[in-house]
């Protein structure tokens, strides 16, 4: 004779809810703590990125130096712009008619891809720093699951930080070499000088090795640092007398 299934207790059947909310509870409470965290980090640089610690168990040098504002050339801002978001100091964290081009199908897409062989960026430099400073990089799978994150992190830093504050920090936890982080680094690795005297084209080609620096290297020069950066020098001269891009750039 056949044993009888063993029925589910009331404690069995509500253990699985509770799981759920705990797990669920878990995730709210590292939410509010990482809210929390960035609105820190509006006054002081992260003591460490998800990508620092990688380059640390990579066995690269780390080097890294955060500095101010007014201690960054405003040609090394300026060539940010220029390269990676050129309507950074007017957009609300997204470029929305990036976003529309991207859905645009085949079409658009031969015309994404001319643009971004002229250096233009796939994401805003909001959407980067949310990026590198609360979450980690990659693509495949991992970046759908980091999307949700990284769009909800893009908005509330741009209303919290503020434009200056935000390419202040990018700049300062990027990645620009291997195990090379921040354009002060940056600057003393490969010009022997701090970023606050680094000349127009110094800055157009450390700002040339994104989004790849450990491929497309400043010192010795890769192909492509030495193709990009003319032509960021470029738009940078075009940006210049933009009036939103000079109160940003050039604000003390």
């Amino acid at each position: 004779m056949a044993k009888k299934a063993p029925k589910k207790t009331k404690a069995s059947v509500s253990k699985r809810p509770n799981i759920f909310l705990r797990f669920l509870k878990y995730i709210l409470y590292l939410f509010v703590a990482s809210l929390l965290y960035l609105v820190v980090c509006k006054w002081i640089f992260p003591p460490i990125t998800i990508t620092q610690i990688g380059a640390l168990f990579s066995g690269y040098d780390f080097k890294r130096d955060y500095v101010s504002w007014n201690e960054i050339a405003p040609d090394v801002k300026l060539a940010a712009i220029a390269s990676e978001d050129q309507l950074f100091p007017v957009h609300g964290g997204f470029d929305w008619k990036a976003i529309e081009k991207s859905m645009n199908g085949t079409q658009q897409s031969k015309k994404r891809k001319k643009k971004r062989e002229k250096g233009a960026a796939a994401s805003t430099i909001t959407q980067q720093t949310a990026k590198n400073v609360f979450l980690w990089q990659g693509s495949g799978i991992t970046r759908y699951i980091r999307k949700p994150f990284e769009a909800v992190y893009t908005k509330t830093i741009e209303l919290v930080w503020g434009k200056q504050r935000i390419l202040e920090v990018y700049l300062n936890v990027a990645e620009m070499g291997p195990g090379i982080f921040g354009i002060e680094a940056a600057s003393r690795n490969y010009f022997n000088k701090p970023a606050s005297k680094l000349s127009t084209q110094e800055a157009a080609m450390i700002i040339a090795s994104l989004p790849n620096p450990k491929r497309f290297t400043v010192k010795p020069v890769s192909r492509r640092v030495k193709w990009r950066a003319p032509g960021i020098v470029r738009q940078m001269g075009h940006l210049r007398s933009d009036p939103n891009v000079s109160k940003l750039v050039f604000s003390r």
